[in-house]
């Protein structure tokens, strides 16, 4: 581990001396580039150099620990070491996160897919809530939220929502928010105050850029349609809306949001990128995309990745066994918990393979 971290350190500075050189100042596009590589390993410095720090402090507190003339010097050296000591080896299980390989779409912004699942119209209004919240958590984190394409249920729900949302570090957020999301509450137009369970799909995508996956024009049929709204009422009259069908792997997207379809082509591009990333992804990596469909599943009442129970004002992850009684909170977007949660249990289950490995 120290010699990683050493040469980590080495290419950090190297990597400084050369934001500063007059060479590459001139040039935009290259000097971003530099400074988003410095960027990311300047985190894993600090804390190493952290590390460096503390050895040497406590070093120096054993040494006076063993040289002391009297009780109290000893035993305030005593105190000291133990307290450095606890501070080492926490800043070293960090240091063992941080050195895990991180997954490289961790950077990239997301395409969220939400679609109702079982519940009917139940289903689609839980489908909007999420959306909604996800919109509040990306609020919270100063991220930019965008609804690509929605399909309305016309009770104030959504059948399918495609959301991109853009920001730093997005994927690494949000990638274990995939699965089935189930809710039990009593709906509005249930007279005898039954509880019902309701689930939808949720599948976050990361974005891919035209530069990671290259779509050849003569692999696309391409067909613009009126948009159209719940029920199919007309909402204009011009062929704004367009269908994309990708003719290798009969992948289609279709994108009306917006009045203009030179906007919803751009929009229909993006998602279908993204698809095609994750279908070449799960060619590639065949136990991974074999445990992403498991999570994702049909939307049917026994596959979950979590619960909200309206009820109790409960939400529990079933995938780490983490329940808080704060549903309120969680609707409104406070995700931090589950999320920080579940970004620290994948990692512990690195480390343990990382060790194995090992």
């Amino acid at each position: 581990m120290l010699e990683r971290l050493k040469q980590i350190e080495s290419r950090y500075e190297e990597l400084s001396g050369q934001l500063s050189s007059p060479e590459l100042l001139g040039d935009h596009a290259a000097y971003s580039k530099v400074a988003k590589q410095q960027r990311a390993l300047r985190d894993i410095v600090e804390r190493y150099r952290g590390w460096e720090v503390l050895k040497e402090e406590l070093a120096g507190a054993r040494e006076l620990l063993e040289t002391a003339d009297d009780d109290e010097m000893r035993e305030m050296a005593r105190l000291e070491v133990e307290e450095l000591q606890a501070k080492l080896e926490s800043t070293e299980t960090e240091l063992k996160v941080m050195l895990i390989p991180s997954d490289p779409n961790d950077e990239k912004n997301v395409i969220v897919e939400i679609r109702a699942g079982t519940g009917g119209d139940e289903a689609s209004l839980f489908a909007a809530e999420m959306l909604r919240m996800y919109q509040r958590y990306s609020e919270r984190q100063g991220w930019r939220f965008e609804i690509l394409d929605a399909s309305e249920s016309g009770i104030g729900g959504f059948k399918e929502a495609i959301a991109l949302i853009e920001g730093d570090k997005v994927y690494s957020k949000l990638k274990h928010e995939s699965g089935v999301h189930r809710v039990q509450r009593v709906p509005q137009t249930e007279a005898s105050g039954r509880i019902h369970t309701s689930a939808i799909t949720v599948a976050v995508l990361p974005e891919a850029e035209e530069v990671d996956v290259k779509i050849d024009p003569k692999d696309l049929r391409i067909d613009t349609f009126c948009s159209s709204g719940p029920g199919g009422q007309s909402v204009n009259t011009t062929y704004s809306a367009v269908r994309i069908t990708h003719l290798p792997t009969n992948l289609v997207v279709s994108m009306q949001d917006e009045k203009s379809q030179i906007k919803n082509r751009e929009k229909g591009m993006r998602v279908l990128r993204a698809r095609l990333q994750e279908l070449e992804e799960k060619k590639q990596h065949d136990a991974e995309a074999s445990e992403r469909r498991s999570q994702v599943g049909s939307g049917d009442r026994s596959e979950k990745i979590r619960t909200y129970n309206y009820k109790d004002n409960r939400v529990t992850d079933h995938r780490i066994g983490l329940t808080i009684h704060q549903l309120d909170q969680v609707i409104e977007g406070n995700l931090d918990p589950f999320i920080q949660a579940l970004v620290n249990h994948y990692q512990a289950e690195k480390l343990k393979t990382e060790a194995i490995a090992a």
